[in-house]
């Protein structure tokens, strides 16, 4: 949706995504009501092994109907508990050095 180019969520300055969020509410508000949709999801994807065909930041504005038939993904089940915490530590590290 950006008109300059950003080809994922991760590159695209915060100035930038939060008009562009902006734009996706109201669309999305737009796309609910105009067609009558009991919700809506909004799907952004970054880089192929996520799904992301176009390399340009944009959402995908998907309306919704009870019993539409579509299932969300499952999640993903950790071995132990100890793996949990391994990861959780892993990411507020990086989390960490972002603020740096």
């Amino acid at each position: 949706m950006p008109k300059e180019h950003h080809e994922t969520l991760l590159d695209t300055p915060d100035e930038v995504l939060a008009e562009t969020v902006k734009l996706a509410k109201r669309v999305a508000k737009a796309v609910k009501e105009g067609t009558g949709a009991d919700g809506v999801n909004l799907g952004q994807n970054n880089f192929r092994a996520a799904g992301q065909l176009v390399f340009h930041l944009h959402f995908h504005v998907i309306p919704r109907f009870e019993g539409d038939g579509f299932h969300h993904w499952q999640g993903h089940k950790y071995a132990s508990a100890q793996q949990v915490q391994d990861v959780a530590k892993k990411i507020r590290e990086k989390l960490e050095t972002q603020n740096e």
